[in-house]
């Protein structure tokens, strides 16, 4: 008697149960890094979600962080007090405030990028065929059923 092979959505199911206890396993790496800083997960969130040149309202940050206007508030203080981010006038509308990246900030996103970006050990101890087909299989993901352009640079490859 043979059995039946797995679903697709059986194999998805799997494969991101993986791919998600794999990240739950070495989060806490980039916590260590954080606290290196002295920063905390909706800090780094925060960070990655502003720039120095286009300002967020807090309405808006709040809206894509899914959480109240407080609790926005609350964040954009606290970095705000670290030097990482201000607020200045909307050139629109004097009404409305705009949130920004500081230089400071925009330097400490670009160090927590860079620590968080190191491979952690286990994946490190792949294979290198196994880490190109990973990387390729995970490629496919960025901006699938989001209508998003193909961010990979022209030298990678688009298999």
């Amino acid at each position: 008697m043979t059995s039946a092979s797995p679903s697709k959505a059986t194999i998805a199911r799997s494969t991101w149960e993986s791919m998600f206890d794999f990240l739950v396993r070495t989060a806490p790496a980039r916590e260590k890094v954080l606290a290196h800083h002295g920063l905390t997960p909706n800090d780094a969130r925060a960070l990655s979600a502003l720039d120095q040149e286009e300002g967020r309202t807090m309405s808006a940050l709040a809206e894509e962080w899914a959480c109240d206007a407080s609790n926005a508030t609350w964040i954009i203080d606290r970095i705000e007090r670290l030097g990482l981010a201000e607020r200045r006038m909307s050139p629109e509308d004097r009404r409305v405030r705009l949130v920004v990246l500081t230089p400071r900030g925009a330097e400490a996103r670009e160090q927590l990028l860079e620590e968080f970006h190191q491979p952690p050990p286990a994946l490190l101890a792949l294979t290198r065929d196994d880490l190109d087909t990973l990387r390729r299989v995970l490629r496919k993901l960025d901006g699938v059923g989001r209508g998003e352009p193909d961010h990979r640079r022209p030298w990678e490859s688009r298999d």
